[in-house]
């Protein structure tokens, strides 16, 4: 099936095979590595992609289903070199160990974020209960959402 995309800004045209994971054609065809593949299953985050405005799983759909949709993924957030609030945060805050759920991670905040910019720390921990981190204990990653939600009110 033919499909059309814009992601990051960039225009996509593919003929892909129906039974393809988005999760797969942003890695594989684009070769856009940042959104990494945890679990395949929808548990873990680590393929966490803004979809039309809305953070999704890319695990949990078919790249067919994303047929004319506006993608924004890990490697689309930083503009003209500078990081995005988020992402500066998750350095600053030393959100991330070992790396692999990062990407996901902070487009969850992100969204966090887009939908309430002042979060209490209960409803961070609420909103990053669909991704899973094995290395930090979460405390960095709730400070690093509250860090950014700071700049962001200033």
């Amino acid at each position: 099936m033919n499909i059309s995309l814009t992601i990051n800004g960039n225009n996509f045209y593919h003929d892909v095979e129906p039974r393809l994971l988005l999760i797969h054609y942003l890695r594989e065809t684009l070769g856009l590595t940042g959104p990494h593949i945890g679990c395949e299953t929808s548990l873990c985050g680590a393929c966490t992609i803004e979809l039309n405005g809305k953070a999704v799983k890319s695990c949990t759909m078919f790249a067919v289903q994303a047929d004319g949709a506006k993608l924004v993924t890990i490697e689309g957030l930083a503009t003209d070199g500078k990081l995005h609030a988020m992402q500066e945060a998750f350095w600053n805050q030393h959100g991330a160990q070992c790396g692999f759920c990062t990407p996901g991670m902070i487009m969850t905040s992100k969204q966090i974020l887009d939908r309430n910019p002042d979060p209490s720390e209960q409803e961070i921990r609420h909103g990053l209960e669909g991704n899973i981190c094995r290395c930090t204990g979460y405390q960095h990653i709730v400070n690093a959402v509250k860090a950014a939600a700071a700049v962001a009110g200033k």
